[in-house]
């Protein structure tokens, strides 16, 4: 397990629906509470991390780069980008499960972006920064 509330772990199985409601199910059962679980292969953050979504835009003191994860495949009728000229983020764009988004964090928050894009697709997300995601496939690669 890493700081960011992400857990590595190895499976014969490929099986996702079946390992995600397991680990679920033993949520509940061993530590008494729910929890969405969203499983991505090292493969698919590799892949991820290699068709770098966010181009030249950069992290910086106040950017701050997210991706969503889904934990299943949607359809939308959104344009990208999407800018919220009153919150200060921008959701620039969309990718199989994957949602990107930019924080001014001059005049926006992160759970400002976060509650809209749950009001969008669900509750079955859950948003990591770009640099986690990163951290997560070096950590792998280890």
């Amino acid at each position: 397990m890493i700081s960011s509330g992400n857990v590595l772990f190895e499976s014969p199985s490929r099986g996702v629906k079946k390992l995600q409601s397991t680990i679920e199910e033993a949520f509940e059962q061993h530590l008494s509470f729910m929890s969405t679980t969203i499983i991505r292969s090292h493969q698919q953050l590799s892949r991820l991390i290699g068709t770098n979504p966010f181009g030249r835009i950069r992290d910086t003191p106040t950017t701050r780069l997210n991706v969503t994860f889904l934990k299943e495949k949607q359809e939308t009728d959104l344009r990208f980008p999407y800018r919220s000229s009153e919150k200060g983020y921008s959701v620039i764009g969309m990718d199989d499960r994957e949602v990107f988004s930019v924080v001014d964090l001059t005049g926006a928050t992160t759970p400002d972006v976060m509650a809209w894009l749950e009001k969008q697709f669900g509750k079955d997300i859950t948003t990591r920064t770009w640099k986690t995601v990163g951290r997560i496939v070096k950590r792998l690669e280890t």
